[in-house]
This record gives C-alpha cells, sequence and structure tokens, in this order.
C-alpha cells in the first residue's frame, strides 16, 4: 500500500510543477546563503589562526561551503526538470532521471542536517584547539626577537583588548611564564638576578600581567603587577578590584564568540534544511504522479503520487534484500553437498557405455 497517497488532476500536476519550479530557484538562493554561511565562518576561524592549535576546527566551514556550492547545481538542474514536467512529453526525456535525481538530492538534503548538526557539536574541539593554541601563543608572548613568533606579541596584546580577556583561563596564567624577554631584564639588578635564581627553571616570574589586561574603565591607573600584593598599593584588595583588569580568559570568551557564530549558522542550516526537505516531497509527488499518467496513457487524466510505492516496512526489507544480494551477484553457484563447479555440466550420452577397442596389427 502506498504511504501518503494524493490523487492529482492535469491542473494540479501542472501547478505542483510550477511552483517546485520556483522553489528550485529559492533553493539556489539558499545554497548561495550557506556557501556564504560556510566562507564568513572560515575566515572568522582564519581570523584568528595563530592562537588555534592545528585540527578539525574548519571541517564544520568545508562542510558548508560544499554543501552550499551542491545546493546550486542540484537546484538548477531540479528546476529545468520541474519546468520541464509540466509537459508531459518534455517529461519522457527525463523519467529515467528523476528518480536517482531524487536519490542524490535526498543525500545531499542529509548532509546539510548533518552540517547543520555539526555546527553545535563543534564546541569541544574548538575548545581544545583554542587552549592549546592560547597557551603556546601565551608561552611565546616575550619571543618577539625569533622569527615565526616575534608576532604573537601584538597578536595576544590585540586579541586581549578586542576581546576584554586576559590569559588562557585567567589573569593568574601569566603569573606562570615568563612574558619579560629577558633583553629586557637589567641583570645588574639584585632583584633580578633573586628572582631568577629562586625559580627553579631560571625563570623571570612575576605576579603581574602584560598592558593589554587592563580594563579602561577602571577608576584608577591599571595595576600590573604585585596584582596579589594588597600592602604594596594603597587602598587596595585584588580580590575585590574586579574592575582593574579583566578577570575571563580568552579562551572562554573565543569559545563564547564562535559558538554564538555557529548556533546562528545551525539554526539557517536547519531552516534551509526543512525547506530543502519540503521541496524534495514536492519532487517526488510530481516525479510519481508524471510517471503513472505516462502508464495510463491517458496524459489528460488523473494519476495517483505518493512518497513511497509500498509501506516503510515492506520497503526497509526490499532495500535490505538489495544490500545482501549485492555480494552474491558474483559468487558461482554449487549443488548442496559437492564443492566441484562443475558438477551442474551435463554429460552427452552417446548410447554407447562400452566400446570394444582393436589394436592395429603392427607392419612385418
Amino acid at each position: 500500500m502506498a504511504v501518503l497517497k494524493v490523487k492529482f488532476t492535469k491542473t494540479k500536476r501542472d501547478k505542483l510543477a510550477q511552483i517546485l519550479w520556483i522553489l528550485n530557484w529559492i533553493s539556489v538562493v539558499s545554497g548561495i546563503i550557506l556557501f556564504s554561511l560556510g566562507l564568513f565562518l572560515k575566515i572568522e576561524i582564519k581570523k584568528r589562526n595563530e592562537v588555534m592549535a592545528k585540527g578539525d576546527v574548519n571541517s564544520v566551514p568545508n562542510m558548508l561551503i560544499s554543501v552550499g556550492v551542491i545546493a546550486c547545481i542540484i537546484n538548477f538542474l531540479g528546476g529545468k526538470i520541474c519546468y520541464d514536467c509540466s509537459d508531459a512529453n518534455k517529461f519522457s526525456r527525463w523519467k529515467l532521471v528523476m528518480l536517482p535525481y531524487i536519490v542524490c538530492t535526498s543525500c545531499f538534503t542529509f548532509c546539510i542536517l548533518v552540517g547543520a548538526l555539526m555546527c553545535y557539536t563543534m564546541r569541544n574541539e574548538l575548545e581544545e584547539s583554542l587552549y592549546l593554541g592560547l597557551r603556546d601563543a601565551i608561552k611565546f608572548y616575550k619571543d618577539t626577537d625569533i622569527p615565526g613568533r616575534c608576532f604573537l606579541k601584538k597578536t595576544v596584546d590585540m586579541l586581549q583588548i578586542g576581546f576584554q580577556c586576559c590569559g588562557n583561563n585567567g589573569f593568574r596564567d601569566w603569573f606562570e611564564i615568563q612574558w619579560v624577554s629577558a633583553r629586557y631584564l637589567n641583570m645588574a639588578s639584585k632583584e633580578v638576578v633573586d628572582r631568577l635564581k629562586s625559580n627553579v627553571d631560571g625563570k623571570f616570574l612575576v605576579d603581574g600581567v602584560p598592558f593589554s589586561c587592563c580594563n579602561p574603565s577602571s577608576p584608577r591607573p591599571c595595576i600590573q603587577y604585585q596584582l596579589t600584593n594588597n600592602s604594596a598599593h594603597y587602598n587596595y584588595d585584588f580580590l575585590t578590584e574586579e574592575l582593574n583588569i579583566w578577570v575571563k580568559g580568552c579562551r572562554e570568551a573565543l569559545l563564547d564568540y564562535y559558538t554564538a557564530i555557529m548556533r546562528s549558522i545551525g539554526i539557517a542550516a536547519l531552516l534551509i534544511w526543512l525547506f530543502e526537505l519540503s521541496v524534495l516531497i514536492g519532487v517526488r509527488y510530481l516525479q510519481t504522479a508524471m510517471k503513472n499518467v505516462l502508464l495510463l496513457g491517458d496524459l489528460e487524466g488523473e494519476s495517483d503520487g505518493w512518497l513511497l510505492e509500498n509501506s516503510f516496512v515492506e520497503t526497509a526489507k526490499y532495500n535490505i534484500n538489495i544490500i545482501k544480494n549485492l555480494g552474491k551477484a558474483n559468487q558461482i553457484s554449487t549443488v548442496s553437498g559437492m564443492n566441484d563447479p562443475n558438477i551442474d555440466v551435463q554429460n552427452t550420452d552417446c548410447g554407447k557405455t562400452n566400446v570394444i577397442t582393436k589394436s592395429i596389427p603392427a607392419a612385418s
């Protein structure tokens, strides 16, 4: 029994073909939107590629870009097919193409759903990439005179100013690394030498942060050094002076930024998926209705259209049997209990079971 069977007159078939022609062109625009969203996300990730570890963070934008391009091609072809389906004579040349086109469109529509869901599942990968990338960027912050790292100081400073953040997880991350280059340390100073000797690794560690961590909204001049020493500053308590420097870590700030972008892109992709799914259903109805009207031979008469010719269970069993039989196509047939592939070859019986051979006498 057909699933969701609908009866179509010639007028309804023509209207359906015209509507689907328009919807396919709208789908081309939706494909351009998907491509643009993927490109936008790729550019935003590329902007901060210096503070991200290498990973699969580009999988989502690449997926959206690919799906967007495919959407334009498939829906452009779909528009041409639906336009010709208003004429039964023109439909005959697309009759063999329609079913493979619907199968390909179904796979493509599923890819849109996967891309939309990936926007919501990318957060963990992005968080790990940001954590590792920011850790290395802060570690090499002081290397302003080393090729390949000299740009990191500016990158981190601009990042902390732009996103109003400090450190990787927070401002205390700067306490654990030497972020002042050795070329700017006065080795004649006893305080500097003592601080270097007090550290096992010989690093110059201070409870201070770079200037880019300062909050311009602070009512007092920014305190960058001895942040945890209340006695070093007048009327100061580092536990309550939240306006002095940025408290939020840059990993959290960037993660919130990209999560908001991907959430918006995911919603847009889901809406496009629903729209593409509705177009696919309409094309399926048009294909079955046009196929049945050709079988009936009455181009002006009514015809049935459906989503599935049989029930869901029967369709599933049919497809499973096809998959099972794919591997058996090249197997050699054998008889039960016999392993000789030539057992099925019939022998020719000439009616002579005992043939007496005579020896030819040798010449004397």
